[in-house]
């Protein structure tokens, strides 16, 4: 008698549990479509906090972890709704693996997100958790496209009430108060060192310094060219200047000092002093004309950024780091410290600075394919 009044009090139990989840769950369509838009502002706002590194952009980590949180409680309701179809496996058709598939993923990126806001990381090779969730995040994009394909329903057939934008209100509410969560309980944690980037000092993820300096080597992408002779090495100034300039390296000096933080997309911050010459000097050397816009630095790799001209002013081309000049792995002979960027925006191996009139659209591209020669 016990053990069938035990079943019965958790049949009731799950009873009641439905019953409240119907309450509060949006439509079945709603929540398919919520969900597909939640990924594609996940991964807008994702790739566009890459660009972020003043405090100015923080709006964009806000907005990202928000509509996070609110996505996994959006997923909740379609795993709840389509259990019964994906246990029985006669129902499936060639759809479903891939459907599965994005559920999985989907979880996974959302746990590796709030694992590193709360203070976690298992590197995996050369990947911490950040570039984890990053990448799982982007194979949600033709996973979701895919999804699309065979699950598509028309948006005109929603048909939305006020008690259905009350609902979908008040997940983004949830999600706002998981997001405040998160942020006390990574406080707690001893994570408030963590940048409004995401990003942590480099002595929470790494025991020892990688290279001279006291912080990891990274490069964007596929950049890694043999280690340019300083000897032999010249930086043009040319573009929108009265005069081009060649100068080579004992010519560039490090009159200049700089503190800057260094941040990387990869996860991990550093607070250095940079010595080189600033690029206001240069610009001014060689005659930068009225007319100049932008300043374009490329590498010896072809990788280049441009920076506008007010702004590339008071940037620097760092020949030094705490004094010692800059290693092979740091951008040596010279690279570009530019407060306020991120750390792909910092191009390494600087061997021209071309004063230009219009930016350079073609830079994103570059960052892509740079390296694979």
């Amino acid at each position: 008698m016990a053990k069938r009044s035990d079943r019965g009090a958790s049949t009731r139990l799950r009873a009641a549990a439905g019953r409240t989840l119907r309450r509060v769950e949006p439509p079945a369509r709603v929540v398919d479509w919520a969900i597909a838009a939640c990924v594609a502002l996940e991964v807008a706002s994702g790739l566009y906090s890459f660009t972020q590194g003043r405090p100015s952009g923080a709006w964009v980590f806000w907005l990202h972890s928000t509509v996070g949180l609110t996505l996994a409680a959006l997923v909740g309701f379609k795993l709840y709704r389509v259990r019964r179809r994906v246990t029985a496996r006669a129902a499936w058709d060639r759809f479903t693996p891939v459907s599965v598939l994005q559920a999985v993923v989907t979880l996974a990126a959302l746990a590796t997100g709030v694992f590193w806001v709360l203070g976690g990381n298992v590197p995996i090779l050369a990947w911490t958790t950040l570039n984890l969730h990053v990448g799982l995040g982007l194979l949600l994009v033709p996973l979701v496209l895919w999804h699309l394909r065979g699950r598509y329903h028309s948006p005109r057939a929603l048909d939305p009430d006020r008690r259905t934008a009350l609902k979908v209100g008040a997940l983004l509410l949830a999600g706002t108060v998981a997001w405040r969560a998160t942020e006390t309980a990574d406080r707690a944690l001893g994570g408030a060192t963590r940048r409004f980037t995401g990003s942590k000092p480099t002595g929470d993820l790494y025991d020892t310094a990688t290279e001279g300096g006291g912080f990891p080597v990274t490069s964007w992408v596929a950049d890694d060219p043999d280690p340019v002779d300083r000897d032999a090495w010249t930086l043009s100034v040319r573009g929108l200047v009265d005069e081009e300039l060649a100068l080579g390296y004992d010519e560039v000096g490090a009159d200049r000092t700089l503190e800057a933080t260094l941040d990387c997309t990869s996860g991990w911050y550093t607070v250095q002093e940079w010595g080189g010459v600033r690029v206001g000097d240069l610009l001014d050397a060689a005659g930068a004309s009225d007319d100049a816009r932008y300043v374009r630095f490329t590498s010896v790799t072809g990788y280049r950024w441009s920076l506008p001209v007010e702004e590339a002013r008071d940037a620097l081309l760092a020949t030094h780091v705490r004094g010692s000049r800059l290693s092979h792995g740091h951008g040596a002979p010279a690279r570009l410290v530019a407060p306020g960027r991120r750390g792909f925006q910092w191009v390494k191996w600087v061997e021209s600075v071309e004063v230009r009139e219009r930016g350079d659209p073609m830079q994103w591209l570059v960052t892509l394919v740079s390296g694979f020669d």
